[in-house]
């Protein structure tokens, strides 16, 4: 038989211990540092510390929310199932609707991606939700334009596109264009839906990594 680790506790607590001695975790806040390690923890790669960005505030007014019941819109379905049901305390509302005959609609509408028209379909949820955005770009940069057209904000953006086409920019431009709403990103082409739901999932189980 192969050689390697079989035990899930044990798994873990090795997986933790090692981004502990890898990523440079010092400048991350107490109530940062659970959601950093988590988003490192879902891509393997420890230096994805050194690209993470948690404006002021931010992940407290995530928990806060999720506890308080807010609704959570993710951009696709890959987010949506990677959210950890039992550790929202309050049945909050998970919201998709980029397969919806409405999405599809609105995306020609607006002229951009199914994603961006899911989004845009969800305007009405939007306030006081947390946005999670995982993969499509164009959903992140549409949620901001809706912003600046006068929609309601949400408690908190999660913005982690990932790609070679509009990730960097759009991130860029959530950290420049809306630093009054709190968010959370990782610089760069590097992000994905695996990562947005652990910063999620890293929110609504409290400071539990």
């Amino acid at each position: 038989m192969l050689d390697y680790l079989r035990d899930p506790a044990a798994i873990y607590r090795e997986s933790f211990a090692t981004i502990e001695r890898e990523a440079e975790l010092a400048r991350f806040r107490a109530d940062e540092r659970a959601v950093a390690i988590r988003m490192i923890h879902a891509c393997g790669m420890t230096d994805l510390a050194d690209d993470i960005v948690i404006s002021p505030g931010a992940a407290e007014a995530g928990r806060r929310a999720l506890a308080e019941g807010a609704a959570i819109i993710c951009d696709v379905e890959m987010v949506r199932r990677g959210i950890i049901r039992s550790r929202l305390g309050k049945d909050n509302a998970v919201l998709c609707e980029v397969g919806s005959e409405s999405a599809r609609a609105t995306a020609k509408e607006i002229g951009s991606t199914v994603s961006a028209g899911g989004i845009e379909v969800l305007e009405g949820r939007i306030a006081g939700s947390v946005v999670v955005i995982g993969n499509a770009p164009t959903a992140l940069f549409h949620l901001l334009e809706m912003l600046e057209r006068g929609a309601a904000a949400p408690a908190l953006i999660i913005g982690c596109p990932v790609g070679f086409v509009g990730a960097v920019e759009s991130k860029e431009a959530l950290i420049a264009h809306r630093p009054e709403v709190p968010f959370i990103t990782v610089r760069g082409r590097r992000g994905g839906s695996a990562i947005a739901a652990a910063a999620l999932n890293a929110l609504a189980g409290g400071n539990q990594t």
